[in-house]
């Protein structure tokens, strides 16, 4: 089949590779050259597991190419895929102005029957506005096709080839036909292909991210529940994690969430709640519990040092927003790094991937370091704020002659406390009390 992908972001660089990898022809199209050209030669512009050794197989096949020029793209292919920017406007709400844009430019060029799908996680209500753009514009025929994405990052790749599910909101029998002919190589496991209204597909995506953000903030409220009345959220989270009703994952308590979705999808289905005149007052708490929950190991951190941070050196492990991605957007690490730097530290800080991503936002203000080790020389504590494997099992030993003070502020419980304890650390975590060796 021939394929369009418009937007070489996160999500339209996976679908077209993907896409072609299955064996379709697929051009990706972009206005950004650069980016276009980094793509021809087989870079990723993103980290994400196996991707650039997907995008160079199918380059040397030549089942996917890159370009600028949306009209000759949009005039060869059959299935046109929007996967483009929607940021959160001040007003918490999707910005469409992207979609909405390609969309006339698409009416302009349509040279017969073609089926738009919108990739992009949008609100409630696109489908109908992108058609009626399109519509405006030309007089073939066409469908509008809602096909939301439910792509991990660090497990993008094996997520889209092998999806839990396909959800198509759709009205046409002509293009239901043409999406489930195009999804059959990825659900050949048995794996479900939901068919619906658009308008209940758009609405999917932002109840699905809605629900697992309130999972998260759900058990970070018990967590700091759990330092007060002197439980261990270890514990809670597999005594309900085992209730089939519940289900085991995200379930881990933390500094919060962050990321490209979940921040902006909670907020904008809240927005579209108020729009609806409807108080998602469960929404407005997880909003409210995520945003204290990025400063839980700076107040911890306060408390232990008695207000006095000013000049201190710290270390920061880890950037991202989560493991096996460069993504920093939104990232619990921003808001605590800012926090610290407002208070006067010097921050020493490492990721194995995001260091790039964060001198964006913090320039020359912090110190990067390419090996996580070195980042202890000569520091008061440790803030770990990402869960990467490689600092699951680091040599205690080597820490503590390199640390001026022995004291680990962990955001993310990746340590046995008895453990660290015993090494000789003082150890704050989230939701399972503080261990004091000092």
């Amino acid at each position: 089949m021939k394929i369009a992908v418009i937007g070489t972001g996160y999500v339209g660089l996976v679908v077209g590779t993907c896409f072609a990898e299955s064996g379709n022809n697929v051009i990706c199209v972009d206005i950004d050259e650069a980016k276009i050209k980094m793509l021809r030669k087989g870079k990723s512009p993103i980290f994400e597991p196996g991707l650039e050794e997907l995008l160079k197989s199918n380059i040397h096949e030549k089942r996917i190419s890159f370009t600028t020029n949306l009209e000759q793209t949009v005039k060869v292919s059959e299935v046109i895929f929007l996967a483009l920017p929607t940021p959160p406007s001040e007003d918490g709400s999707a910005d469409l102005k992207h979609v909405l844009s390609v969309a006339k430019q698409i009416g302009k060029y349509l040279n017969g029957y073609k089926i738009i799908v919108n990739k992009s996680t949008v609100p409630v209500g696109t489908a109908d506005k992108v058609r009626d753009t399109i519509q405006r514009e030309t007089k073939w025929e066409f469908d509008v096709v809602s096909n939301p994405e439910f792509l991990k990052e660090g497990a993008a790749v094996n997520d889209f080839m092998k999806p839990d599910r396909v959800v198509l909101g759709l009205r046409s029998v002509r293009a239901r036909k043409i999406m489930e002919d195009l999804y059959e190589p990825f659900v050949r496991t048995g794996n479900p292909m939901i068919v619906m209204d658009e308008r209940s597909s758009e609405l999917t995506k932002y109840a699905a991210n809605a629900m697992l953000a309130t999972k998260i903030s759900f058990m970070n409220e018990i967590a700091n529940l759990c330092e007060r009345v002197g439980a261990n959220v270890d514990m809670i989270r597999r005594g309900i994690g085992t209730d089939a009703r519940i289900g085991n994952q995200f379930l881990f308590s933390g500094i919060g969430y962050g990321g490209s979705c979940f921040p902006k999808d909670v907020s904008a289905l809240s927005f579209t709640s108020k729009e609806n005149d409807y108080d998602f007052k469960i929404l407005n708490a997880v909003e409210d519990v995520n945003d204290k929950q990025k400063n839980v190991v700076v107040e911890k951190a306060l408390k232990f040092f008695k207000g006095k941070i000013k000049g201190k050196q710290f270390a920061i492990w880890g950037l991202s927003f989560k493991p096996n991605t460069d993504d920093v957007r939104e990232a619990p690490s921003l808001t605590v790094i800012k926090n610290l730097l407002k208070r006067g530290a010097i921050l020493r800080v490492h990721d194995p991937v995001a260091m790039k991503e964060m001198k964006k936002h913090f320039g020359d203000s912090i110190k990067y370091f390419d090996n996580n080790y070195d980042t202890l020389k000569g520091v008061e504590a440790l803030f770990i704020l990402t869960e990467w494997n490689e600092f699951r099992r680091p040599d205690f030993d080597k820490m503590k002659k390199l640390m001026k003070r022995n004291v680990i502020f962990d955001g993310r419980n990746i340590y046995d406390s008895a453990i660290v304890a015993e090494k000789g650390f003082t150890y704050f975590s989230i939701g399972r009390g503080a261990v004091n060796a000092e």
